[in-house]
């Protein structure tokens, strides 16, 4: 199986240019905003409270969001969702001072809370019309078009920023959300919602028992949510407000160095995709951790900024991609939709709550550097954690 297959399939060739788009148009206007929080002079906390809102609709609403996966037509609902992203993103315009950032952040909580129904719909469909090495290959392409937009989105969003100004790239990034509305409208799929349906609470304690009753899945939803701590945006944009303003403009900077750590992650799966295994996963964690600590002790030079954040990137991605294939294997079908929405609930919940933290301890006073850090040591503790956990279930040591 190539993955010339995958993006040749009828079916999933036309998922992959949605995604592209929705993803390169979500980071597009990513550093449109971060440099209007920056602009309109928010608190390194309240900086950090909006942009936890990319991540929080996930951990809130995916008890709801298993329900409305498993419960309706699969086209119909992405096509919904779109419609609402497209809303939201078209409201970004109307933010215009510190006063409205409340409504800014309600924006963001809709299109984030859509997105993420979108996407735990993709993924708990794929695994009903794909199988084994295909599917593998599917999560490894996902993660690459993930990683391509946020490379060409924080690069372009960052130009047109700068050139252009807030409206005119919000604008464009609503013109990129038609187009794959329009694209999504043209797939021929028919995946039928489960006609055996429960009421929302009886199928959400249904869910839960399941995952209580497979302590495997309940490991592989921690190990995946773990990647959540490589959510550097808050990061980045204080290193841009703090350090590299002097230097460069400030959207330029969140622009470049997000687009050299997207690259990596876009070329990560090539490299290592086809060498990561049960048997070597805590390895990869391990070396996620080393390459964070090396980008810490880096960070107050923009150029060693840059390059360091590169190998952080180039980990990320395939153990994303992996962790999620391990934990799609061990989940019964009926049970996809509720299972990953709960995981991405877990994954964003972690990318949230260390996002807001970050600010916190930020506005406290810790330098970015030591804050960085101690997210490269809970990676080591993961790699242990990860080892302990394959040697128990999956017996290959």
């Amino acid at each position: 199986m190539r993955y010339k297959d995958v993006i040749t399939h009828p079916v999933l060739s036309k998922l992959i240019a949605v995604q592209f788009l929705s993803y390169f148009g979500s980071f597009f206007s990513f550093v449109a905003i971060s440099t209007l929080l920056i602009e309109l002079s928010l608190t390194k906390l309240q900086i950090g409270i909006v942009l936890a809102m990319y991540f929080l609709p996930s951990m809130i609403l995916s008890p709801i969001n298993g329900y409305i996966i498993d419960r309706f037509k699969f086209k119909k609902l992405v096509l919904y969702f779109l419609t609402t992203e497209m809303i939201m993103t078209l409201m970004f315009t109307t933010i215009h001072s510190k006063e409205q950032i409340y409504l800014l952040s309600a924006y963001i909580f809709m299109r984030s809370g859509a997105a993420s129904l979108i996407f735990a719909s993709e993924m708990s469909m794929l695994p009903k019309i794909i199988k084994g090495d295909i599917l593998k290959k599917t999560n490894d392409i996902h993660s690459m078009i993930w990683s391509v937009s946020y490379a060409m989105g924080m690069a372009l969003g960052g130009i047109s920023m700068y050139l252009f100004g807030f409206k005119t790239t919000i604008l464009a990034d609503f013109a990129l959300y038609i187009l794959a509305f329009f694209i999504f409208l043209g797939i021929k799929i028919n995946i039928n919602p489960n006609t055996n349906i429960d009421t929302p609470l009886k199928m959400i304690k249904d869910a839960l028992l399941y995952i209580k009753n497979n302590k495997i899945i309940i490991h592989l939803m921690l190990i995946h949510s773990s990647i959540g701590l490589t959510v550097f945006d808050i990061i980045v944009t204080l290193l841009a407000d703090a350090k590299y303003k002097y230097l460069i403009a400030t959207s330029l900077s969140i622009g470049i160095i997000n687009t050299s750590r997207a690259f990596a992650l876009s070329i990560g799966p090539f490299i290592f995709g086809k060498y990561i295994n049960k048997a070597n996963l805590w390895m990869f964690f391990a070396l996620q951790a080393i390459t964070i600590l090396i980008w810490a002790n880096l960070q107050n030079d923009f150029y060693l900024s840059i390059f360091s954040i590169f190998f952080v990137g180039m980990i990320t991605t395939s153990l994303w991609s992996y962790t999620y294939y391990l934990l799609q294997n061990e989940v019964l079908d009926k049970y996809l939709g509720r299972v990953l929405a709960y995981n991405d609930m877990i994954f964003n919940g972690v990318a949230s709550v260390s996002t807001y933290l970050v600010g916190y301890f930020a506005k406290i006073g810790f330098e970015l550097e030591n804050i960085t850090k101690f997210i490269g040591v809970l990676f080591l503790f993961v790699s242990l954690y990860t080892y302990r956990f394959v040697k128990k279930y999956y017996s290959v040591f």
